[in-house]
């Protein structure tokens, strides 16, 4: 079988994409697929859906099989070399579940990131005290100091997303409520870097920040923090995530990436402008 690893690469799920892709077109059934690397059905399926590692052989029988031409067969094997790198994230396996380890994939690979955040600042413009506070308050049961910082850590390491030569365009609506219903431990001091962070944020040319103010009211947002995704890659369909509990779902069927993508628009109309935001921002700041 396959190796599986905590979370696919973004290239794994392009190129599991792609196989599917060669396949169909092939006029082949994952059971006549399967029957090359005399292998059973689902990992095919496996492979397909990125829930394996691309193991290379079977790459390379399967190209064969679906009649791909030589050249083309083998940049796809060099494409797959590459994609089976881990991550960078991956030096936090021991902290990092993996159903998240697919978002900070496909936050690395995103042209535009959109998110809507009832209740705390988004992971990408939080302070190390900031996250360290949110990171306490979230713990359920007993938690290790050192866990809680290589919490802290990889967020931070994440931030560098924004800073980096061709970053995406990251917009955000927070509700007021971020801001006036804070998260334990974070003081005025702790609270007035954060707002510092939040402004130099908004100034930079690829973030738009909006607040959505309680006296706007109710908006169709109301259900839940989400992040849709966009890529360059036409492999890759917009995706929304929505975290629960003990998990999250990434969506990528048309209508309900389409039903976020309103409600998103929405939101964004009806908040604060992100003129009118840095004002509310240094409104704040004063008032701590």
């Amino acid at each position: 079988m396959s190796e599986p690893r905590s979370a696919p690469t973004v290239g794994q799920v392009v190129l599991g994409r792609r196989l599917q892709d060669l396949r169909e077109r092939a006029g082949l059934k994952r059971e006549e697929a399967a029957k090359v690397l005399r292998v059973a059905p689902a990992t095919i399926r496996r492979m397909e859906t990125a829930e394996v590692a691309l193991k290379i052989p079977y790459v390379q029988l399967l190209l064969q099989a679906y009649g791909v031409e030589a050249e083309e067969a083998d940049g796809f094997v060099r494409l797959a070399e590459e994609a089976n790198k881990p991550g960078w994230w991956q030096r936090f396996h021991d902290v990092l579940p993996g159903w998240f380890s697919m978002y900070v994939s496909l936050e690395g690979a995103a042209s535009l990131i959109r998110a809507y955040e009832p209740h705390f600042v988004p992971g990408l413009l939080q302070t190390e005290d900031y996250a360290r506070a949110v990171l306490r308050a979230g713990a359920v049961g007993p938690v290790k100091h050192d866990d809680i910082e290589r919490h802290v850590a990889l967020r931070m390491e994440r931030q560098a997303l924004l800073t980096r030569p061709e970053p995406p365009r990251f917009w955000v609506v927070m509700d007021e409520t971020v801001l006036r219903r804070r998260p334990p431990g974070t003081g005025p001091a702790v609270m007035r870097a954060q707002a510092d962070r939040l402004l130099e944020a908004a100034e930079l040319p690829h973030v738009t920040l909006q607040v959505a103010e309680f006296a706007t009211g109710h908006h169709p947002g109301t259900y839940g923090p989400f992040v849709l995704f966009r890529f360059a890659m036409p492999e890759l369909p917009d995706m929304v995530y929505s975290e629960y509990l003990t998990g999250a779902v990434y969506l990528d069927a048309r209508p309900e990436v389409a039903s976020h993508l309103e409600v998103m628009d929405r939101m964004a109309a009806q908040a604060a402008t992100a003129q009118r935001t840095k004002e509310i921002l240094r409104g704040f700041r004063k008032e701590l």
